[in-house]
């Protein structure tokens, strides 16, 4: 395929910077609506949101949240063998910005009729996402040639854009909802996904030339001697289980991490005391915590692993830190639900969640930008966004499992499930260090490591 030559910025191609910019208003729009969500969907005043349960309210979200994660499995495998990563990228886009608006529109002017058209505008957004998420994060890989040791860093780069635009959603959209209204929230959302569509549509063209124009499908035909689609090889199967075990243990991670937006989010709301002198500081501003934390320790984590050199941990190891860190946020969570001593009406300490959100961040700064850089390492091309699909559909199960778990709080208590997940957690990291060494002889050198049964074969990044 024919690679942009557009130039580099900071020693990488400038369109990793147009992907940066889209990804930013995206994740922008996506975390504005996340961070009042389930905030709208409870608070019980009039004319304020609709009066749902938490229980109610809780299992909503892990559903929405888990069809988000699951629909870029369907719109991968599009993107792959009909539209192309870069129209999905645009038809998904307009979709979102359509639900976001539909969500914004005032209950003066849909009542009765509000919890239908709360359903339209999720069912946009479902959709919408399922084409656009796992595409842009395919196209980062496209921009590096096969064996570019930059991709990596490309992904850190890339992952700080979707956490600047995280960190802005939750002031902007909680000041927002604090000042006029859950409505405001939502509408900023709106603008967000505006923003995202119009970068990509008029800069998409100079800065990525014809990456992601022809399905992967396609490409992957056209450099087969054959001309045609073929079976997958040995390497390629192997790698393919890589990621499927990889998958499983990144459920684990994200439904504890995913209470950030439900369990937790009620958790600031309801049982942490807010007061800084008068002030009181917004319960959405709390879900800015993680994309500061990373804004602020990626470039460190990043420098650390470069110093380590040949020390550096693999992936799978990166996963078990991931879950010890994830583990350790939770103990401070039971240090909060110890704070109460089963009395729910004692509010506690806000550094208990400021220490959560520390831990959970090492932990996804662990996991989740190695685990993108990963996925376009080790999937075959014509599988390219599928696979990208199929990561995000781990996360689908994640959040459906992060509310169930959430919404149980009222029957086994805080104390309860903030140590089951630490628990979990702990466990998964273990049993990653164990398999460590299987899980990188299956990638075939894709790290770097020398494969002793292949030593014959020249590995190649597949997705390049």
């Amino acid at each position: 395929m024919s690679h942009n030559s557009s130039g580099t910025l900071l020693g990488h191609p400038k369109g990793l910077f147009l992907l940066f910019g889209t990804e930013l208003w995206e994740r922008f729009s996506y975390y504005a609506m996340r961070a009042i969500l389930v905030l709208y969907l409870t608070d019980k005043t009039i004319n304020g949101g609709l009066g749902w349960t938490t229980e109610e309210a809780l299992n909503l979200y892990g559903i929405y949240t888990g069809l988000v994660y699951f629909t870029p499995l369907i719109g991968g495998w599009i993107a792959d063998n009909i539209l192309g990563q870069r129209r999905s990228i645009i038809i998904g886009g307009t979709l979102m910005a359509i639900g976001q608006f539909t969500l914004a529109l005032p209950h003066s002017m849909i009542d009765p009729n509000a919890v239908t058209v709360f359903y339209v505008g999720l069912t946009f957004l479902i959709i919408g996402n399922g084409l656009f998420k796992p595409n842009i994060s395919t196209m980062v890989g496209d921009l590096y040639p096969a064996g570019d040791n930059r991709r990596d860093g490309a992904f850190t780069i890339f992952y700080m854009g979707i956490n600047i635009g995280s960190l802005l959603a939750g002031v902007i959209a909680g000041t927002a909802s604090a000042v006029y209204g859950w409505k405001a929230g939502f509408l900023c959302a709106g603008v967000g996904m505006l923003m995202s569509l119009l970068i990509q549509l008029f800069f998409a063209q100079r800065y990525l030339g014809d990456i992601g124009k022809v399905p992967a499908a396609v490409r992957d035909a056209a450099n087969n001697a054959s001309g045609k689609k073929e079976p997958l090889t040995k390497i390629e199967r192997d790698r393919l289980k890589v990621i499927l075990v990889m998958s499983t243990f990144v459920i684990v991670f994200w439904a504890g991490f995913e209470q950030a937006g439900g369990l937790m989010n009620i958790y600031s709301q309801e049982y942490t005391n807010r007061m800084i002198g008068n002030f009181e500081v917004p319960a959405a501003w709390f879900q800015s915590l993680n994309p500061f934390f990373i804004i602020l320790c990626a470039p460190l984590l990043a420098a650390l692993w470069v110093k380590m050199g040949k020390s550096e941990p693999n992936s799978p190891v990166k996963f078990a830190l991931a879950m010890f860190s994830l583990a350790l946020g939770f103990a401070c969570m039971i240090g909060a639900a110890l704070e109460q001593n089963g009395d729910m009406t004692v509010k506690t300490s806000m550094m208990w969640l400021v220490g959560a959100y520390f831990f959970h961040t090492i932990g996804e700064l662990c996991l989740s930008p190695i685990g993108l850089s990963m996925i376009t390492k080790l999937a075959p091309l014509r599988l390219a966004s599928l696979m990208m699909g199929a990561w995000f559909g781990a996360n689908a199960i994640a959040n459906y499992i992060a509310g169930v778990v959430g919404a149980s709080i009222g029957k086994a208590g805080p104390l309860a499930i903030f140590s089951g997940i630490a628990i979990t957690a702990v466990i998964a990291g273990v049993l990653l260090l164990l398999f460590s060494n299987k899980l990188i002889s299956w990638m075939h050198g894709a790290e770097g490591e020398v494969d002793n049964n292949d030593s014959d074969v020249k590995p190649q990044p597949a997705n390049a």
